[in-house]
C-alpha cells in the first residue's frame, strides 16, 4: 500500500512537472508594438493614465506574459503610420496592433487613400512575418453617410482580407455610457476613466492576440 502511494505521488509529481513545463513553454513572454495616433500615445495624459500602461496593467492582472511598447505619436494619420512602420519592426517585436484613422478622419481624408494605406501597413507586416491586429474607429455622419459606410467598413474588409483579429471600435465601450464625461476638455480624447472602461473592454481581444503569438 505505502509503494502504491509513493509510485502514485511520484507520477502524480512528475506530471505536475511536466505540465507546469508545458505551461512555461507556451506562457513565454511577447512584446507587441501599438502603433498608432494620439489614442494609443495617451494624449493629454500623465504616464500612467494612458491606454498603454493601463493595457499593460490589465494584462499584467490577468496573468499575460507581454511587454506593450507605446508606438502612438499624436497627430499620426494612417499615412503617418506608414512611414514609421519600418522603423517600428525592431527584432524584440512580435506583434503589432494596428490602431489608426481618427485623424484621418477629423481631416475628412479619402477613405479610400486611408484604406490604401492601412493595406500597406498591413503587407509590411507580412512580409515582416510579425502578425497584426487591427482596431478600427468608428465615425459618424459628418460626411456624409457615404463617406462614414466607406470608411467604417475598411477596418472588416482589411481584417477578413488578411485574416486578422479586429477590434471595430476604439470607442465601443464610452458609447453605452455618458460619452462627454469621459472625455477630455477637447471632447475627442478619453480621460484617464474613459481610457479604463476602453481597456476593460478592449482587453480581452487583445489579450486573445498575445495568447496567440505564444501558441505560435
Amino acid at each position: 500500500m505505502y509503494t502504491f502511494a509513493y509510485g502514485a505521488a511520484r507520477a502524480f509529481r512528475n506530471g505536475l512537472t511536466l505540465s507546469l513545463f508545458a505551461t512555461a513553454a507556451f506562457a513565454a513572454p511577447v512584446t507587441v508594438a501599438a502603433l498608432g495616433d494620439s489614442l494609443t500615445a495617451g494624449y493629454g495624459l500623465t504616464q500612467n493614465e494612458g491606454f498603454v500602461p493601463q493595457m499593460q496593467a490589465w494584462l499584467d492582472a490577468q496573468g499575460a506574459e507581454v511587454t506593450l511598447l507605446n508606438a502612438g505619436v499624436s497627430g499620426d494619420t494612417t499615412a503617418g503610420g506608414l512611414s514609421r512602420v519600418d522603423w517600428t519592426l525592431t527584432p524584440d517585436v512580435d506583434g503589432v496592433m494596428v490602431a489608426f484613422g481618427g485623424n484621418d478622419y477629423l481631416r475628412g481624408l479619402d477613405p479610400a487613400m486611408s484604406r490604401g494605406n492601412l493595406d500597406q501597413i498591413l503587407t509590411k507586416l507580412r512580409a515582416a512575418d510579425v502578425p497584426a491586429m487591427l482596431i478600427g474607429l468608428q465615425a459618424g455622419a459628418n460626411y456624409g453617410v457615404e463617406y462614414a459606410f466607406e470608411f467604417n467598413g475598411m477596418y472588416d474588409a482589411l481584417a477578413q482580407s488578411y485574416a486578422l483579429p479586429l477590434y471595430g471600435d476604439w470607442f465601443r465601450a464610452l458609447r453605452s455610457v455618458d460619452l462627454q464625461s469621459h472625455l477630455q476638455n477637447d471632447g475627442i480624447h478619453p480621460n484617464a476613466e474613459g481610457v479604463k472602461l476602453i481597456v476593460a473592454d478592449m482587453g480581452p481581444a487583445i489579450l486573445d492576440f498575445v495568447n496567440s503569438l505564444q501558441a505560435d
